[in-house]
């Protein structure tokens, strides 16, 4: 055997085909599930295609077996594991990580949509901005602190691959900036959608001459002006330009806070991190300016000292009239350029307008009777929003949701294909009907009928949902399920109001314990009611608090059956299942019957588990998801395996025969630390 050559090793074979496994990939998609990464059916495909290339054919033995038995567990078993098989283990791992990304990438290029581009952009121009305006904030310390700040600021900003990010994503910003302005019709929000974009495409001109002075004068004349020789051309040489400045840095600021907000405020953590983000958007251009106020005054006064001025306003920092006198006449001459553009792109909204009224009309009819006549060229949604139609649209027409769907009536073939953001949203939400399409995306060119999958309730197109989890929103959350027992015989010999003052009691004491937990009451069916946990904390917490109001109700119920002794023949009873996961919450309902609350596996479950309390005689069962995510240990509760109807594979549980030991399980810290 050759030194540089691996041993080849015989491969276990069944009776399947194995030249059909390795050509089509579908041997190593079916252990797809042992891979410790996620491998998609397009990434095993091509993995399959360089185990085949490397294997040399259809043959009986494999290269690399140890490998594969490692990775793939157990498909191919190989003996003598060496140092040279070591390595090969690495090569072949960066060659599927290699694959996966590859197969992945069209998915990537899909999803990606010029609104995505320039949120990615402006978020990078955003955190360069939160970097100045803290520079800016070390002048109330000194101007020294200043200077140190600005070195370390420069100096990450003008490193060559940070520039060339920083000055692409500046562009780019900027050329997108200038597209949406001729692109949008109408606005989602009639007032903070039109500011974001006046601010936004005012800053170019604000900013012009304050980069075009700094960095071109560095690049061509080698300047060095820094917070020294800005501060006192503010605050002594040209006072005027003092507020220039103070105009671009609120208006900078404005801009990216508002993108900020559009960018978060449909993620689930945003309502807990709003207050935080609040403060810090009040507290930094606050102290950025009155660091640039302390700095400038410091400034001013020391330049009285003409041996300040000799150090600090010599040619080399700040140049000669001539150098001057050129850099504003780039300033100004890239200015005029920049509003000449701005202003042929207003032109050619206007001859795009002209041209689409000449193209004539088209009819959109909603379904319901309403029948609104547009341009060709505009979107539904655009449509919608021109005519004050009520439409759903949670992202505001960014193609980040599909709130908007629609559903075509009649015949679909006329209409433009979807893009490719279009097509991506329709195919993650599990849409493969042609004739649903997103009126945000949709721009028909002939007279349509189509009505809305998803009703804005009393909300018109242009008003801000309140939510976006009214909509609907996936997210952990623990659903507890409780029930009354032995409210059958109850009622039997008793008056009806009697029954329903009781169960209004069991009800309110159940309420009271889910609420002093950190729950929220959700749902009443009959003598039982659904709780949520999760809406506004992390799962870990969110289990505990289930666990915690488990006990709770224990401890209110007995409250209660002592209350009204002397009523009941005997004590009330209660039944508790407890499940989290993954689960849709929204609206749900009609017209005035609409109510929020959660749709998911994990809310059934905790149903099944709750009607299985009275097959298992004990009062609470919670699953061991709950029990595992909340940090109990494994021997505080008793384990059993139940079978839950409805899915296929049995569920692991914990039985919990008298609550009251929960309480003192929770209490005596026998948690597993976090």
């Amino acid at each position: 055997m050759a030194a540089n050559s691996l041993p080849v090793v015989p491969a276990k074979v069944g009776t399947h085909n194995h030249r059909k496994s390795f050509d089509d990939g579908s041997w190593l998609i079916s252990r797809a599930k042992r891979l410790p990464v996620v491998m998609d059916p397009g990434s095993a495909r091509a993995y399959g295609a360089l185990v085949r290339d490397d294997a040399g054919g259809p043959t009986e033995t494999c290269r690399y077996g140890n490998l594969a038995a490692d990775v793939i567990g157990g498909a191919v078993h190989g003996r003598n594991l060496t140092l040279r098989w070591l390595f090969s283990s690495v090569n072949w791992y960066n060659r599927i990580m290699a694959a996966t990304a590859l197969a992945r990438l069209p998915e990537l290029v899909r999803s990606t949509s010029a609104r995505q581009v320039r949120l990615v952009c402006g978020v990078i121009l955003f955190a360069y901005v939160v970097s100045h305006f803290l520079n800016h904030a070390l002048g109330n310390i000194s101007v020294d602190a200043m200077q140190v700040g600005v070195y370390y600021h420069t100096a990450f900003w003008q490193f060559l691959p940070v520039a060339i990010v920083f000055y692409g994503a500046a562009f780019t910003h900027m050329g997108l900036g200038i597209y949406a302005l001729y692109q949008r019709r109408q606005f989602r929000w009639r007032t903070i959608e039109p500011l974001q974009l006046v601010l936004g495409l005012s800053i170019p001109a604000l900013v012009m001459a304050h980069v075009i002075g700094i960095r071109l004068g560095q690049v061509l004349y080698d300047h060095e002006k820094l917070y020294p020789q800005e501060l006192y051309l503010f605050f002594v040489v040209a006072p005027g330009r003092l507020w220039t400045m103070t105009i671009l840095l609120i208006v900078a600021w404005v801009h990216g806070c508002i993108g900020i907000y559009f960018w978060l405020r449909m993620k689930p953590f945003f309502t807990r991190a709003a207050p935080y983000l609040l403060a810090a958007a009040v507290l930094i251009p606050t102290l950025a300016l009155l660091g640039i106020y302390q700095g400038g005054r410091s400034v001013a006064a020391d330049s009285e000292d003409s041996d300040w001025r000799r150090q600090n306003y010599t040619q080399r920092e700040v140049g000669t009239f001539a150098q001057a006198d050129t850099l504003d006449r780039i300033t100004g001459g890239l200015t005029m350029g920049y509003f000449g553009l701005l202003g042929l792109v207003l032109i050619s909204r206007g001859v795009r307008g002209w041209r689409e009224r000449r193209g004539g009309m088209i009819a959109l009819s909603y379904g319901n009777g309403k029948t609104v006549r547009v341009p060709k060229g505009f979107s539904v949604l655009e449509a919608s929003l021109r005519h004050n139609v009520p439409h759903a649209s949670v992202c505001g027409g960014r193609a980040r949701c599909s709130t908007c769907r629609i559903r075509i009536i009649g015949d679909h073939g006329a209409l433009p294909e979807p893009s490719q953001r279009e097509a991506f949203v329709l195919a993650r939400v599990g849409t493969a009907d042609p004739s649903i399409r997103l009126a945000c995306q949709l721009r028909p060119n002939s007279d349509l009928s189509f009505f809305q999958l998803f009703m804005p309730q009393m909300l018109t197109a242009d008003a801000h949902a309140s939510s976006s989890t009214r909509i609907g929103q996936e997210r952990y959350l623990v659903s507890l399920f409780v029930d009354m027992r032995g409210s059958t015989q109850l009622a039997e010999k008793r008056l009806p109001f009697d029954t329903v003052f009781i169960v209004n009691r069991f009800l309110s004491a159940v309420s009271q314990a889910v609420i002093e937990n950190g729950g929220q009451p959700n749902q009443f069916v009959g003598d039982g009611m659904l709780a949520l946990f999760g809406l506004t904390c992390d799962p870990k917490e969110a289990c505990r608090q289930a666990l915690r109001a488990v006990a709770s109700i224990a401890t209110h119920v007995d409250e209660l059956n002592e209350l009204l002794s002397h009523d009941l023949r005997q004590p009330i009873r209660f039944g508790i299942g407890v499940h989290g996961g993954e689960v849709i919450i929204g609206d749900i309902g009609y017209r005035d019957h609409i109510v929020f609350t959660a749709l998911g596996d994990a809310v059934n479950v905790a149903a099944r588990l709750q009607d299985m309390t009275k097959t298992l005689q004990c009062e609470a069962i919670v699953s061991d998801e709950v029990r595992r995510t909340a940090g109990l240990h494994e021997a505080a509760l008793p384990e059993q395996e139940v079978a839950i109807r409805g899915r296929d594979e049995p569920m692991m549980v914990r039985v919990i025969a008298d609550t009251r030991t929960l309480s003192k399980l929770i209490a005596g810290g026998e948690r597993v630390a976090a």
